[in-house]
């Protein structure tokens, strides 16, 4: 019998659809408006990377003192962050300013994020949720966010649309002022969340962090970093970009591309959990994850766009799998006073190095414009054998492990 989701938790989700779809628009409208405002490849890996350095930050900040400030308190204030980056995309033009922006952490350059903002959400849905209710949950929030992304990206190709319609239509940068109507909302709804969603009011819990798994999270932590390096390499909006830059794809492509992602992520995300729930989660992870990366690298030798995009979505369709199945795994390792510092830590990892990888994209794809998909993919088969080597057999608490499955194959 499937348990169903408390009201605070369709409360996170419809939060959550709201700020992906402004992502999936975003992801689309970030790399296209640099480039009409003639920044350079660097330039844009820059603001890129100062999206990611933001994340980090806020991510760590979240960890620290999320549970201590209040979990709502917190999730209304990235909201009012984000409509305050969709003003600034809207109407700024220098570079210094836009980096100030991003840097408050409120802007992902992907849909489906591991940002501050999942740092909250996470430990709200693990705690509602339990065993394979809660991998299915986990999938469940990542399709919502997958298929609002979708939706987003759609979107994207409505400045194009209405130019063609009405030539005095305004620029694609005027077009982030959506941001704000989107955001506010999302505030209105997280600022209606009960008091429920709060983290314990016992001083030693809040104050407990990491005690028991601090040398599994660490380890986790470890190895998300580098897959995090990795995809740092291959944003969403450097992918949207490269195609732009390379093959001369229009934003409106651009957006049927990118819903079509959406679309494979939120079925992906779907499928998850049935196949973690059959063959245990770590399994699923790099079973799917590893093809996955082959993939990414074969796209540096796409021939033009149309193989470009089959690889693209191909690639797709398997590697993000390995999200739900991550969150399971990492909340399923933890105590339960231990979630919201470890979702924190965890995130805060992938956003650490992250930064990393689009100011070097910026800079290899001036010798070589595909490379940046060579390394990525690299690096990330690299973290796939890592992760196996190292958590094959660690085990799970029980309510995960699968009867008579190895002990880190956990359903």
């Amino acid at each position: 019998m499937r348990t169903p989701l408390s009201p605070d938790v369709r409360r996170v989700l419809v939060a959550q659809s709201l700020r992906a779809f402004a992502y999936g628009f975003g992801a689309i409208m970030v790399g296209t408006t640099l480039r009409e405002r003639h920044f350079s490849a660097v330039e844009v890996g820059v603001v890129l990377a100062a999206a990611l350095v933001g994340m980090a930050l806020s991510s760590i900040a979240i960890g620290r003192y999320g549970d201590r400030l209040g979990r709502r308190r917190c999730y209304v204030a990235l909201y009012v962050a984000l409509a305050v980056t969709g003003v600034a995309f809207a109407v700024a033009t220098p570079l210094y300013l836009l980096i100030i922006v991003v840097l408050s952490g409120a802007l992902s350059t992907d849909v489906v994020e591991s940002g501050p903002f999942t740092s909250l959400e996470q430990a709200m849905i693990a705690t509602d949720l339990a065993g394979r209710s809660r991998l299915r949950g986990f999938g469940l929030y990542n399709a919502v966010a997958a298929a609002s992304g979708a939706l987003g990206a759609l979107a994207a190709g409505l400045p194009v649309l209405a130019r063609s319609i009405w030539p005095g239509a305004p620029g694609d940068a005027t077009w982030f002022l959506l941001f704000v109507p989107v955001a506010l909302t999302g505030a209105v709804v997280a600022a209606s969340l009960s008091p429920a969603v709060e983290a314990s009011a016992t001083p030693a819990s809040a104050s407990r962090g990491l005690a028991r798994s601090r040398g599994v999270v660490h380890g986790l932590a470890a190895l998300f970093a580098l897959d995090s390096l990795a995809g740092g390499f291959v944003v969403q909006a450097f992918v949207a970009y490269w195609l732009a830059v390379r093959y001369g794809a229009s934003t409106t492509t651009l957006g049927v591309v990118f819903f079509a992602v959406a679309v494979l992520q939120t079925l992906s995300f779907l499928a998850a959990p049935r196949l973690g729930e059959r063959f245990g989660l770590l399994r699923t992870m790099v079973a799917t994850h590893l093809p996955s990366n082959v993939l990414l690298a074969l796209l540096a030798v796409a021939p033009n766009l149309g193989v470009a995009v089959v690889v693209l979505l191909a690639r797709t369709s398997l590697s993000q799998m390995d999200v739900p199945t991550r969150q399971a795994y990492v909340m399923a390792m933890v105590d339960p006073e231990e979630r919201t510092a470890a979702a924190a830590y965890t995130n805060t990892a992938r956003y650490v190095t992250r930064p990393v990888g689009p100011a070097l994209a910026g800079v290899v794809q001036s010798v070589a414009l595909g490379a940046p998909f060579l390394i990525a993919g690299s690096l990330k088969i690299v973290y796939d054998l890592a992760l196996w080597r190292r958590f094959a057999r660690e085990p799970l608490p029980e309510e995960c492990a699968a009867p008579g499955g190895a002990p880190g194959d956990p359903r």
